[in-house]
């Protein structure tokens, strides 16, 4: 063959395989903690700095009137933010101070004084006028028998009414505003309705003549039924606010959860109690809460229904009321000192079931 005329054929390359080495999660972990640190980008990171090295200003006429005008800038934005902050919280801070704390002092020292016009100390004497009087005894009998049917009530049928509402109820809307109208009428108009339907002469007894012959006129605002109209006022006015906050407590809770659960084969009442019921907690602890101080306000509708000393509706308002115009000042700040005390203890210990059942849904 004519030198060129070969075929360039490739050189082959002895290529060594080592053996695959198969390394533990331990030793990467181990070369991964043990791996050389990177070195530093800028050559200054790695100095240290001495005292030298801190640049030093001269203290110059000019440095020291910079210094002391940023002083008073300073100064003068801080003085600014504290006015601010004082000319908005001294007018409620004044309104708290003259219209609560110094009437509540002042009648703290006119219980333990023999009237408001002599300031002889009389020590314990006015409690114990309070609490040994029969009038006191029985208000108080009658208020917490009623905050006891009244507050539960209001709690449930209100929970209740706004389950039947989310559920998909039709003519909801109607049913909504029916409940929500008695929040917009005045004290006036309700004792008027009140009055219309459960008089001598009222729309209750003439339904019940029209439906039995047999049947006798009942007063039922001065018959022993007088507790259960109360207790249907007082369910009136409130189930429509309670309604709302529940409302909005049941349109809070996720529903991807009620949907797992649903899916799991939970039932309504399963899923009522494991899951909404813990969600619904801090709503029904302050509806319970609201419930029970609007409980101590029915006095007004009593008031206006059946005057100072009702049968069975002498409540603790009507104790306080007739002291005031009997001015009998000592025994009444004694007995406000004393409902104070009552009330504290009742929503203390609300706040503390409230604070375990809470604890233990977080649990």
């Amino acid at each position: 063959m004519r030198p060129g005329s070969e075929i360039a054929q490739p050189k082959t390359q002895k290529v060594t395989r080592s053996a695959v080495r198969t390394v533990s999660k331990e030793e990467a972990e181990l070369k991964l903690i043990n791996r050389p640190k990177p070195k530093n980008v800028t050559p200054l990171a790695s100095t240290k700095l001495t005292p030298d090295d801190i640049p030093e200003f001269e203290d110059t006429p000019e440095r020291r009137a910079t210094l002391e005008l940023r002083k008073k800038r300073h100064w003068k934005r801080r003085m600014r933010e504290w006015g601010i902050f004082t000319g908005y919280l001294t007018p409620s801070f004044v309104g708290v101070l003259l219209f609560f704390f110094l009437p509540l002092i002042m009648l703290f020292v006119t219980s333990f004084q023999a009237s408001p016009t002599n300031a002889k100390f009389v020590g314990l004497r006015n409690y114990e006028r309070v609490i040994t009087n029969p009038a006191f005894i029985e208000a108080s009998k009658n208020t917490l028998i009623f905050a006891l049917i009244s507050v539960p009530l209001a709690v449930i049928l209100a929970l209740f009414i706004a389950m039947l509402l989310n559920s998909g109820l039709p003519g909801k809307s109607l049913f909504r505003s029916f409940l929500l109208n008695p929040m917009m009428v005045p004290v006036a108009s309700v004792v008027l309705i009140w009055q219309v339907f459960f008089s001598y002469n009222g729309v209750i007894n003439g339904i019940a003549e029209h439906l039995s012959d047999s049947f006798q006129k009942i007063d039922w605002l001065k018959s022993e039924y007088a507790f259960v109209v109360v207790v249907l006022l007082f369910l009136w006015k409130n189930l429509g606010y309670n309604m709302v906050l529940f409302l909005a407590a049941l349109n809070s809770i996720p529903h991807e959860i009620l949907e797992s659960a649903e899916m799991d084969g939970a039932g309504p009442v399963k899923r009522f109690f494991a899951i909404k019921l813990h969600y619904l907690s801090p709503t029904i602890f302050f509806v319970g809460i609201m419930s029970l101080i609007n409980s101590f306000k029915i006095f007004r509708e009593v008031y206006l229904l059946t005057g100072d000393y009702p049968n069975k509706l002498y409540f603790l308002q009507h104790f306080m009321n007739n002291k005031f115009t009997q001015l009998d000042y000592s025994m009444l700040s004694s007995g406000a000192i004393v409902m104070c005390i009552v009330m504290i203890i009742i929503v203390g210990g609300l706040f503390f079931a409230e604070s375990k059942f809470d604890k233990d849904v977080e649990g």
